[in-house]
């Protein structure tokens, strides 16, 4: 029989109104299940992992998507699949972690959650999370059919490092501006099955030696020369620059020269677009040529949270500025559409 571990972590999925305050608050799984009897009818082996406490997902941390990363490690031979029951507003944060953390991942991980509480009547939450069990227990020729970090919502399977949340409000929470859905949940289960990662060669390596001593600079019109310098003087390692288009600056020199300065004392600059969709392209303009000339790095089209955790997860390498920029600019996880 198919084994599949979920791993409760908390979130809106798992929250019921406290009759008290009308506050949400988190309950145990036990409970859940009660409240979704068709987990019974499913022909799997399921098993539990809850976090004590439960955690609200805003509260989440390097140090706990390690927790998360050596719990899938530990039990990785005993399971088909792992699903992870997490609160939507930093899901694509640690699903872009849990990629580059699990290091030739040949199983899927699908992490899902709701808009609305499971004891609710018009809740998302039996859809995803009954789903996202499917998605996980699915096999082709004997190998899993996901073997990558997902997120599935509303009917929609996206890549976990490609992924953003980008409405509060509808049950459609998230998003995958710049690659293609990888499955589709209708009447039947379609999988999108030539954008997938390949099964990998390697046993699974897991690395959690995340660095998170990063700034974030996004610019707008009238930023000020105090306002960039916080970021670019402060003692960060790493900076990531969020762009205008495809990587365009202020020409100002007292900004450029705040930039260079940065890179000379061994901080690494990436260049991210502010725009959802597209792909920085430095030096296209000459607003974004001097930043391609002084050293600073392309996102290319990475999203705000894979740009994040990756800079984390490659500044824990603890490799050399040119090894790590060379690392920045590759795809290492499927995360960007740049070799």
């Amino acid at each position: 029989m198919t084994k599949i571990l979920i791993i409760y972590t908390g979130g809106t999925i798992g929250m019921i109104n406290d009759p008290s305050n009308g506050m949400l608050i988190p309950f145990d799984f036990e409970q859940i299940k009660d409240n979704v009897p068709e987990l019974s009818r499913l022909d799997y082996d399921l098993d539990v992992h809850s976090f004590n406490p439960v955690l609200d997902s805003s509260n989440m941390d390097p140090e706990i998507w390690k927790t998360i990363a050596e719990l899938i490690y530990s039990k990785y031979d005993l399971y088909d699949g792992f699903v992870i029951l997490h609160g939507s507003d930093t899901m694509a944060f640690t699903a872009s972690a849990l990629s580059f953390m699990l290091e030739n991942l040949g199983k899927p991980v699908i992490l899902t959650g709701s808009q609305l509480p499971i004891g609710e009547i018009r809740t998302d939450a039996k859809e995803n999370l009954i789903t996202a069990l499917e998605i996980a227990a699915t096999k082709e020729n004997g190998q899993a059919l996901v073997p990558e970090v997902c997120i599935y919502f509303d009917a929609q399977l996206f890549r976990g490092n490609r992924s953003i949340k980008y409405n509060s409000e509808k049950f459609e929470a998230f998003r995958s501006p710049n690659y293609p859905v990888l499955a589709e949940a209708g009447v039947h289960l379609q999988f999108n099955k030539n954008d997938m990662l390949n099964a990998p060669d390697g046993k699974l390596n897991l690395r959690t030696n995340f660095n998170s001593n990063i700034g974030v600079l996004k610019l707008y019109p009238g930023i000020t020369p105090q306002a960039v310098q916080a970021i670019t003087d402060s003692k960060v390692d790493a900076i990531i620059l969020e762009t205008f288009g495809s990587g365009n600056t202020t020409t100002a020199e007292w900004f450029l020269d705040s930039l260079r300065s940065a890179i000379s004392k061994g901080k690494i600059i990436i260049d991210i677009s502010q725009c959802k969709k597209g792909s920085v392209q430095l030096g296209r303009y000459e607003t974004s040529r001097e930043l391609q000339k002084m050293g600073v790095l392309s996102g290319y089209d990475l999203t705000f949270e894979a740009t994040v955790t990756k800079l984390m997860f490659v500044m824990g390498l603890k490799l050399s500025v040119e090894d790590s920029s060379k690392l920045m600019e590759k795809s290492i996880r499927g995360e960007l559409s740049h070799d």
